[in-house]
């Protein structure tokens, strides 16, 4: 029997894709979700939520289901290359947010979007081994077109990732993404807490890196502890590459952090503890002119691969998500005004993360410090204070969009007007 209810085809079931087929639901769409592999597996390694994605993940009912698998962080602390401390700052609850920041496994997270989904829509309204091909049909009514299959929809949301086939379609000869020189190697180690168990460590500077954070309590202890140690390797062949789910070799990078044992943390061990490392380079994508095409428009990765800086990737797509529910929620009558307000307000915001993550966002003062004090120092404040920190720091927290002040009424942005 036909429906005079909404109808949206959703491309693609990572996390922005499923935030947002959850997201249409919730507003009364009637939604499919196309996936591309056979069978959706809880891949990946560690990941971050920012506490403005956590506050909508608990507008969805989802943030609880989170918690059971994850670790609220309190501090994050940046050290030298040497093990000195160069600041430390509140997160998440402790530094006055209504809501955590959440580190968590990557295919923990995708795993509770996908469990809502089937609970809220049905298995029957996901579809998988389904690869976008292109886009047909006219501006008023698309069509998703995949190897033996297509539908048409009052909306298509390309959520098809950083090698999405919308985007290529309408984006013609922009080519792969675009790599900075520096490769990633990222991993789990089952290990004692470092420090109080609650803290994100970044130490060193951008030609040579290691991030680590706890994303889950284990047994005896100890905990499961996401580590990314990342070196500037611009002449390497292994950039040419991108793919989650490549095996990192220890012998590629782990001479470089040799002796990087600190009284706080010993990264060699923390790394050769690691069952598997995989390799990732440091990409990302101009931003766009545009992501809207008739009723067809960009989600995700799909409309801003960004460097993994300030842990801004996934929770980006989050809101993306929230905010184009929102626009269709006020707009239900006019659905091409309803998509341009969701452009106007997620294009230039996230056009403006790109830029600062490409100038180290929240890890300038890494930068700084290297430059001004390569062989250490006796006292952090001779190289640089805390007000330049802090200032850096707050200024990339209001371009990302989770500034205190911005969080703390707790509306969720699917009530937004985001009108001009």
């Amino acid at each position: 029997m036909p429906s005079d209810r909404l109808r949206a085809v959703v491309v693609g079931a990572g996390i922005g894709g499923l935030t947002a087929a959850l997201s249409l639901h919730e507003i009364g769409v009637d939604v499919d979700v196309f996936e591309a592999v056979e069978n959706v597996r809880p891949l990946g390694v560690g990941i971050n939520l920012l506490p403005h994605a956590a506050r909508e993940l608990s507008a969805l009912g989802l943030l609880d289901r989170l918690h059971t698998r994850s670790v609220a962080p309190e501090r994050l602390i940046y050290f030298t290359d040497r093990g000195q401390e160069i600041w430390r700052e509140p997160r998440g609850k402790a530094a006055g947010y209504p809501y955590p920041q959440v580190s968590t496994h990557r295919g923990w997270l995708q795993q509770v979007l996908h469990d809502g989904f089937v609970e809220r829509l049905g298995r029957e309204r996901l579809h998988l081994g389904h690869r976008l091909r292109r886009i047909e049909g006219t501006a008023e009514r698309p069509v998703a077109v995949f190897d033996d299959d297509a539908v048409e929809a009052d909306v298509v949301v390309a959520a098809d990732g950083i090698h999405s086939a919308a985007r290529a379609q309408f984006h013609p000869g922009e080519g792969p993404p675009l790599w900075n020189g520096s490769l990633m190697w990222r991993g789990l180690a089952e290990i004692p807490p470092v420090l109080d168990g609650r803290t994100l460590v970044w130490a060193g500077h951008p030609d040579q890196k290691f991030v680590g954070y706890p994303i889950a309590e284990g047994a005896g202890g100890r905990q499961t502890f996401n580590f990314i140690a990342e070196l500037r390797r611009p002449d390497s062949p292994l950039g040419a590459q991108e793919d989650w789910n490549r095996r990192g070799e220890l012998g590629d990078f782990l001479p470089e952090f040799e002796l990087w044992t600190f009284d706080w943390l010993d990264v060699p061990s923390v790394i050769r503890l690691a069952q598997d490392t995989f390799l990732f380079p440091m990409v990302d994508r101009d931003p766009l002119d545009a992501w809207t095409f008739g009723r067809t428009t960009l989600l995700g990765d799909a409309a801003h691969p960004m460097y993994p800086i300030g842990s801004n990737g996934a929770s980006q797509a989050i809101l993306d998500a929230r905010i184009l529910a929102g626009c269709l929620r006020r707009h239900a009558d006019d659905v091409d005004l309803a998509l341009a307000r969701y452009e106007a307000a997620r294009r230039p915001a996230t056009a403006a993360v790109v830029r600062a993550n490409r100038e180290l966002g929240p890890e300038l003062p890494m930068q700084l410090v290297h430059e001004r004090a390569p062989g250490g120092f006796s006292d952090i404040a001779d190289v640089i204070s805390p007000e330049e920190i802090a200032q850096v720091t707050e200024d990339y927290r209001r371009t990302a969009g989770f500034a205190l002040a911005a969080l703390q009424r707790g509306t969720s942005l699917l009530d937004e007007p985001y009108d001009p």
